[in-house]
This record gives C-alpha cells, sequence and structure tokens, in this order.
C-alpha cells in the first residue's frame, strides 16, 4: 500500500477503503508518511468529501491511534460535553458541577485556547494550584468520589488528531465536516465516556458560518457516536455573537461564578441550562421538563456553586477565590473603548473580537505564549442595543499600553453601527439527536 496512489483515489473522488484510511492514519502518526503528502490527501477530502462510511472509519482510527480511556468502572451516568468553539464561552465552569450535583459522572478532558478561541484548561488555571494532570487512577478515583474531573487532554490520547490539526491548521483544510468530525469524535470516543453533548457553533466566531452547516456537522457527529455505542446529542447555538460580556480568562471565571450563584448574563445561562439539562437527560435518563427543572435548581439551590467549590479544592486550586471572587488579581491598565457614532449595533465580528482579546493578552497566537490571565474584555453592548456616540460600549483590561492600543483598534473594527435594529437570532437553534 502506498500513499501515492491513496492521494490519487482521492484526488479523483473515489472512495477509500477502511485498510487505506486505517494505513495513512497510522503510518503518519508513527513518522513514516511526510506532512507534505498528507496535506494534499487533506485538500482531497475537503474538495472531494467522504462518505459516511469514510468518515466513520477515519474517526475510529483517530480514537484507536492512542490510549483509549477505560471508565466502566463508573458506571453508565458517565457523560462529557464539547464545544466546536467560540469567545466567551465559559459553560464548562457552570454545567460541569451542575450536572455533577444531579448525580451524573463529569469525566471531562478540555483543550487550552488557541487562536481566536478560549481554552477551558487555562480558564481553570485562573485558580492558583489547580492540576490539569491527574494520573488515570487519580482522575478515576476522584470523578468516582466527587462526580467530577476536568483536567487537559491526555498526552497520548488521539496522537493522529493533534498531528493532522497541526497541519490541517496550515493548510486550509480546517474546515471540512469529515475532518471535523473525525477530530471531534476520535477524541470524545477515545475519552471513554458514554454520553456526549455537543454544542456546535454557528455564526462569525465559529468554524462553521451558517446554522445550516453547523446542524450538517452535528448530524454527521451524533451518527458516528450512536454507530460506536455512546449516547449523543448536539444543540446547535448562536456564536454571532460573544456568550455573555466576559471575554479573557479570570473575566470569564467570575462571569460563571456569577450563573451559579444565581446571577450573570441571561444568554449565558440559558445556554449553560440547555447544555446542562440535555447531559443530564442523557446521562440519568431524565425527561427533558424534569432534566431542566433540576439543574435550575441545583443553582438555585447553591448545590452547583458548593460543588464547584469541592471539585477546585480537590484539584489542588485555592477554592477561596470561588467563594470571594474579589480576590483574583486584576490587571494594571484599564481602557473604556467608546461608540463612534449613535445607532445599532449590527453585527459584532465575534472572531475579531477574539483577536482583540488576544492581542490584550488574554490568549495566544502559538501553543508557547504566555497568557495574562487578567486580560480581556467586558462588552457593554451588543448586537441589537442601540448606542450613542461616546457611550462606553466595552472596557478592555492589559498589562501594556501597546496591547491596549492594538485591543481597541481590533474591537472598534469588530463594531458594525447602523440605523435599523437588527432581527434578532435565536440563542439555540436546534437540538439534534436520536
Amino acid at each position: 500500500m502506498h500513499i501515492y496512489d491513496i492521494i490519487t483515489k482521492k484526488k479523483h473522488g473515489e472512495e477509500l477503503s477502511d485498510e487505506e484510511i486505517v494505513y495513512f492514519v497510522r503510518e503518519y502518526t508513527a513518522g513514516n508518511i511526510p506532512d507534505y503528502q498528507v496535506s494534499p490527501l487533506l485538500m482531497a477530502i475537503c474538495l472531494c468529501g467522504c462518505t459516511d462510511r469514510e468518515t466513520a472509519t477515519l474517526t475510529q482510527a483517530i480514537c484507536d491511534s492512542g490510549d483509549v480511556v477505560d471508565l466502566s468502572e463508573l458506571g453508565d451516568g458517565t457523560v462529557d460535553k464539547h464545544s466546536t468553539g467560540g469567545v466567551g464561552d465559559k459553560t464548562t465552569l457552570i454545567i460541569a458541577p451542575v450536572v455533577a450535583s444531579i448525580g451524573a459522572k463529569v469525566a471531562k478532558m478540555s483543550g487550552r485556547g488557541l487562536g481566536h478561541t478560549g481554552g477551558t484548561v487555562d480558564k481553570l488555571e485562573s485558580f492558583p494550584g489547580y492540576k490539569t494532570s491527574l494520573s488515570p487512577e487519580e482522575f478515576i478515583e476522584q470523578v468516582k468520589d466527587i462526580g467530577i474531573a476536568v483536567i487537559g487532554q491526555s498526552g497520548n490520547l488521539a496522537p493522529a488528531d493533534k498531528k493532522l490539526y497541526a497541519l490541517r491548521d496550515v493548510t486550509a483544510t480546517v474546515d471540512s465536516i469529515p475532518l471535523i468530525t473525525s477530530s471531534i469524535m476520535g477524541k470524545k470516543l477515545a475519552a471513554g465516556t458514554k454520553s456526549i453533548v455537543l454544542d456546535v457553533k454557528y455564526g462569525s466566531g465559529s468554524f462553521m458560518k451558517t446554522a445550516e452547516a453547523s446542524t450538517d456537522l452535528a448530524k454527521c457527529m451524533v451518527e458516528i457516536g450512536y454507530k460506536r455505542g455512546r449516547r449523543v446529542s448536539a444543540l446547535i447555538t448562536n456564536m454571532d455573537v460573544p456568550l455573555g460580556h466576559a471575554v479573557g480568562n479570570i473575566l470569564e471565571v467570575k462571569e460563571a461564578l456569577e450563573v451559579l450563584s444565581g446571577g450573570g448574563p441571561t444568554d449565558l445561562k440559558e445556554v449553560a441550562l440547555s447544555l446542562a439539562s440535555e447531559m443530564v437527560r442523557l446521562s440519568l435518563g431524565k425527561e427533558a421538563l424534569e432534566a431542566r427543572r433540576l439543574c435550575e435548581d441545583a443553582i438555585s439551590s447553591g448545590r452547583a456553586k458548593a460543588k464547584l467549590v469541592e471539585w477546585i479544592s480537590r484539584q489542588g486550586g485555592d477554592a477561596s477565590y470561588a467563594k470571594d471572587p474579589s480576590l483574583f488579581p486584576k490587571a494594571p491598565l484599564v481602557r473604556e473603548v467608546r461608540a463612534p457614532r449613535s445607532g445599532y449595533i449590527t453585527h459584532m465580528d465575534t472572531e475579531a473580537i477574539g483577536l482583540a482579546s488576544v492581542a490584550l493578552g488574554a490568549g495566544r497566537v502559538t501553543k508557547d505564549d504566555v497568557i495574562d490571565f487578567t486580560a480581556g474584555i467586558y462588552i457593554g453592548k451588543k448586537t441589537g442595543e442601540y448606542i450613542e456616540a461616546g457611550e462606553v460600549i466595552a472596557t478592555l483590561y492589559s498589562s501594556a499600553e501597546k496591547r491596549l492600543d492594538e485591543g481597541e483598534a481590533g474591537y472598534l473594527s469588530a463594531i458594525t453601527v447602523g440605523d435599523e435594529k437588527p432581527e434578532e437570532l435565536p440563542l439555540i437553534h436546534n437540538v439534534i439527536g436520536r
């Protein structure tokens, strides 16, 4: 079997055999096929697509390329959530303790931020001492004891995906449904949970720019999961506007704590409760309305907040910050962004806002960049709101004047102001399941 022949076959739109797919994944992961040959294969997949069988085989090959976590001793109540990425998306910090406080087993591996999207692991490291790495034994024992553990992705979990994604990122082959599906579901299948809830974004802050494209992606991922014996559903959620008001690690943690204390932005709370309810429905077998009631009660009763404190403390973090968010350090420099003209905010380029946050120091351009946990943006006005010229529409936080200059320019370029109020889009476009 030769990679040249596989490239040629896919270039002509022909269907690859299971053996060919497994071969290219295995040999590329082992370092026996160079990037310059896998790159045209990825482009051919982007242009010609894959059949359902090809996508399923590619997903399984990625899953099988490294460690596969065995969570069977935790029973059938294990559940995970995956978001396809966004700006201001701090839902894991809310939903994980909500769901765990109800009795499900949240065994989650999360990623770091890169580019315009934030990462859950970075947000959790805002708590001094929080350990993002646990041994498999520690991970399972913690979930067994308190119902929740959230760590960074294991070094040998789906290593094929690490190599393939890094290559896709620099060869303009990220936005392919078969490649996105196999990347996400390959990791999630390897992570071992019985139930998986997917938060599939659409809009200017997402890889999928339309609800229709996100729906196609969601259907593909749900089908793959069910064929592999998992309970899977997907919510199609709006990322044409940042979620909540806070963008940046400590700012987002504090906003999540507001929601767990019964307050917080309406949009963030609604998306978080919808995801949490779906996780409870799948993992514990509850009816949808009962699952929603249980999640709302977990917050109003204070049980979810107490579970977060227990979780952070168990993983070595200083839980006093969760009890008193004023303990978090604050950025040394603050700048207000003022409206350039009066009118309605008709559009927010969410990706550009995420990149403005990165410019302030809140994110990474490369994996080796050091994050400023205090940096970020507080969004005062969002799409559909009327603003007056000179009114404060956002507040920037950073540690350097130059970064503030870059952040302000980036933020203003992301905002469109017009005379007509735009149509309001739903937060949740659809729910896909079986």
